[in-house]
This record gives structure tokens, sequence and C-alpha cells, in this order.
């Protein structure tokens, strides 16, 4: 049951954010992460955004906003100083005076599993994905723990509740041994079974299961909690194994080939893009496609290689233009904004669940005031 009486903070959110953007993800050159605030303040209301400007910064003084989460840092090519007579600065002065914290989750929601680019191959309907350029992988640890036998399925169920046994699209997977348990308790001890100074033998089972690296902690709590020993016998065994890819882009297929000026109609109207431009034959099928939210029209060369017929991105530029057409290779700009700004009703849903699930709320809303930072004033080409 959520109880809105109970006290949220900033830093609580901030967990809640990084269970789906582990900070890990971001890229070298990224400033995700705290940008304004402090994490122990307490928040009631929340405001989601693409970016920090001064129009969202009213919104969220307008609204009783205390912390602002955002896709783009507010400072990404560093800071010199803080200044009123510079429009960062001024923003700057504006948040704290008003008391509002902002959260940036860049590059490592571009790349999470689950984040920008699954969402934007989610809501362009392609099958079969895999991540276009992998960063890294998910290290991965076995769990072994001992259980007596009549409460292997309470702890089979928590490990699974809690995270742990997935493989693939599989979860709850794990492997099971009988055997006997040997073990006496000492003085002081208020043992489940057996008795104080005598050597007892029980009949156990030996669970095995997988568990993300960033999951362990969860994990652990949650084995502690369901088990009945007062001593809990587990080994951790971290493995070599590669876990799920983590990187930039997707690419997938769609259920059968399409003309490329019909796909980018599709585009255009899932993604809500106000200007979209795209290069190749309009009658041209097509079917493998990569797409990467936001600026990603340097990645074609490895979506060319991967065997996409077209990428999905925004921002190209005229000589990425040129080249991609030149190798045969199509392209869909639906735009930076409208490439990146359906990652935010899935944040809304991740925060909102992700408190739930620790009997918390608080008010959480998108930015109404954003929109693509041009007006369009024709239709013709090269809009």
């Amino acid at each position: 049951m959520v109880d809105r009486a109970k006290v949220v903070t900033a830093g609580d959110l901030v967990r809640v954010m990084e269970r789906l953007a582990p900070p890990q993800l971001a890229e070298e050159w990224d400033n995700s992460g705290w940008q304004v605030g402090d994490p122990d303040a307490v928040v009631q209301r929340v405001l989601l955004a693409l970016d920090v400007t001064p129009e969202v910064v009213e919104e969220a003084e307008r609204q009783g906003v205390q912390l602002i989460i955002s896709h783009h840092p507010m400072f990404l090519k560093g800071i010199k100083n803080v200044r009123r007579d510079s429009p960062a600065g001024d923003l700057v002065f504006r948040l704290i005076r008003a008391g509002i914290g902002v959260y940036a989750a860049h590059t490592n929601l571009d790349s999470a599993r689950g984040g920008v680019n699954d969402v934007l191959a989610r809501a362009l309907e392609l099958k079969q994905t895999e991540v276009l350029h992998p960063v890294q992988y998910q290290r991965l640890t076995k769990l072994v723990v001992f259980v007596p036998v009549t409460h292997a399925g309470v702890v089979r169920e928590a490990l699974g509740q809690a995270g742990a046994g997935y493989i693939g699209n599989y979860s709850h997977c794990t492997f099971n041994i009988a055997g006997t348990g040997t073990f006496c308790p000492g003085e002081g001890t208020n043992p489940f079974i057996g008795t104080t100074g005598r050597l007892e033998q029980v009949e156990e089972v030996r669970i095995e299961t997988i568990v993300k690296q960033e999951d362990i902690s969860g994990v652990v709590q949650a084995m502690l909690k369901a088990h009945p020993y007062e001593e809990v016998a587990y080994d951790l065994y971290p493995l070599e194994n590669k876990g799920a890819a983590r990187g930039l882009g997707r690419i997938g297929r769609l259920a059968e080939p399409v003309a490329l000026a019909d796909f980018a109609a599709k585009v255009q109207k899932v993604l809500q893009a106000g200007c979209l431009r795209y290069g190749g034959a309009s009658n041209r099928a097509v079917q493998y496609v990569a797409v990467c939210g936001g600026s990603g029209g340097d990645f074609w060369p490895l979506a060319r290689q991967k065997g996409a017929d077209v990428l999905v991105t925004g921002d190209v530029r005229y000589h990425a233009a040129r080249d991609m057409l030149a190798a045969g290779m199509c392209f869909i700009d639906a735009g930076h904004f409208a490439t990146e700004r359906v990652i935010l009703p899935v944040l809304h849903n991740h925060l909102t669940t992700g408190l739930a699930g620790a009997g918390l709320a608080v008010d959480i809303s998108i930015a109404a005031c954003e929109a693509e930072p041009w007006c369009q004033l024709g239709s013709g080409a090269g809009c």
C-alpha cells in the first residue's frame, strides 16, 4: 500500500532512477548525474523533461516542484563560473532560490536496457532487436544458497521476485541439488532447527541462480528475509560469462518490407515529429532498421555493416547524408527532440512503480512546455 505520508527524498528518487539507468553506463565525456541540489531534500513533486530550459524551470516553479529529472545535463561542456549575468548561471540561481534540484540521466539512459533506444525501437514495432553499438556487457554473479527442503520454494520465489535468475527472456532460472547439511549451534544461538551444542543433520537443497551485479544487494536481502535460518550459508561467485549487451542504438526488423516513404510517414506519426526529413528512393523497400535517439548520424557505417536498410535518428549532418546516399543507405531524420521524448512517459511509469514498490509516492508530471527548438516555415524539400 502506498503511504503518501512517508517522506520521500531526492536521493530515493535517484536510486529508483539509477536502477533503470546505472551511472556506469554513461560515456566518459558525459556529465550525467546530479547537476544542482541536495540528495537529502524532501520531494513531493517531480517534473520530467528533456532539457532544463528557462521555460521548464518556470513550469517547475509554478507547480511547486522540488526535483527536475532531465535527459540532457545542464553542464555538458563543463562550467567555470556561476554568474547571474549568464543564461546558465541565472538558471542555477533560480533553481537554488526555489529549492529545486536537477538530476540528469543522459548517455546512461540511452544505453540502458529499457532506455531511450529500446523505447524508440519498440515504438516503431521493431522485432528481434539487438544493441547497435555495445559499450559494455552486464557483469554476472552466481549465487548459491543452502535451504532446508521445507523452505526451498519460498526462497526460490523470493530470489526470482528480487531479480535473480534471468537468462535472456527467461526468468526464475535456478538449479537445485538435494543433499545433507550439518551444523552445531553454539552458545547464545537461537537455531530454527536443532539444539544448542548438538551436531545436526538436515535435508537441504542447494539452489544456484544467476544475478546481475547491480542487483546483488537487493537479491541477497530478499533471500535472507525469506530464509528461515539464523545464519544463512551462501556463496557469491563472479562469472566470466558475458551478460546482456548495453550500448547506443538498436537494430531490428519490421514484420514485413515497406516502402521508405511509407515508413517515414509512420515514423513521423508515431513520434509526432513536426519536421521529418528522409534520404533514399521513396519506393525503396526497407525492413532492417537501425535506430539511435538524439544525434546518431555517425553510426550509419556500423548500421550498414550490420545489415540495416535505413537509419532512424536525429541531427543528420549534410555530409553524413551525402555519404549515406552514396553508400546506398537510407536515413530518416525525425529530429533530436522527437526521437528522445518518447522516453518521458516510460520514466514516469518507472518512477511511479519503483516508489510504489517501497510503499512511497510523489506527484510526477511531464513538462508540458517543451517543444522543438525551431519552427517549420514550409513543408517543401529540405525542411
